[in-house]
């Protein structure tokens, strides 16, 4: 990967798809400020990167909390001096919280928020205290992550859907809001990805039906998502703005 040589890019979440997404980064000399509410998880993110070549620095980090996201950002300047992208890659996820994420009708109220707060609240949060650092560096990529869940209705998870569908007009707003500051703000939208906590808590017989609908010959890696994550955060994607790109092997085809 080149187009990454000295960018200093800040994740908001760690685990697969993040771990992978530093690989890439990392054998293009960028260097990572990683928060995760599990500063193991943030430590193993940064590690993927340093391996390969960069450098990068972990934080524990609830993405929820506006005084901890702030502290993510100083930890960037204090130690880089700028900061050129931004990666917004958390979610409410736990699996007794996924559990409690129900339907319009029965979903616990206070589930429905921790996933409001987590999902689309901390991601404007990152994006909030990061932009205009971006602009001072004199531009930048911010990429945040939805979910193929946006297009398909589903009997349960509402929260989940619902904030993702959220982050999809959250990157457009930044992409046309900043965009002639230049900021450029895109989304990646994954099928199912096998990563070790899928793997761990999706029943062999989902995977396998997601898998006979989806074109592709196999369900997504964390390495097809950190591919993509790693060119729409190098210069290579200078003129894509905007965009919701879906990496899910033919799942759901979208114009």
């Amino acid at each position: 990967m080149d187009g990454l040589k000295d960018k200093v890019i800040v994740f908001a979440g760690a685990g697969g798809i993040a771990t992978a997404t530093a690989g890439y980064l990392g054998a293009g000399g960028a260097r990572l400020v990683v928060g995760d509410i599990s500063l193991e998880s943030a430590e193993r993110t940064v590690m993927a990167a340093t391996e390969r070549g960069g450098e990068g620095i972990p934080i524990e980090l609830d993405i929820a909390n506006e005084s901890q996201v702030r502290r993510l950002i100083d930890l960037a300047l204090s130690r880089y001096g700028r900061i050129d992208g931004l990666f917004n890659v958390a979610a409410n996820i736990n699996p007794d919280q996924v559990a409690l994420d129900t339907n319009v009708v029965d979903i616990d109220l206070n589930a429905w928020q921790r996933t409001i707060d987590i999902n689309l609240t901390g991601y404007l949060l990152t994006a909030r205290y990061a932009i205009p650092h971006i602009v001072a560096a004199g531009g930048g990529a911010i990429v945040n992550t939805s979910s193929e869940a946006v297009y398909a209705a589903m009997d349960d998870k509402i929260a989940y859907s619902a904030t993702k569908a959220g982050v999809n007009a959250l990157t457009r707003h930044i992409a046309r809001k900043y965009g002639k500051d230049g900021i450029r703000a895109n989304t990646v939208s994954p099928g199912l990805v096998l990563t070790e906590q899928t793997e761990a808590n999706l029943p062999e017989d989902f995977r396998e039906m997601i898998l006979s609908s989806t074109p592709s010959p196999r369900n997504g890696r964390p390495d097809d998502l950190g591919a993509s994550v790693a060119f729409l955060l190098s210069d290579h994607a200078s003129w894509i703005n905007g965009q919701v790109l879906s990496v899910n092997g033919g799942t759901s085809m979208r114009p």
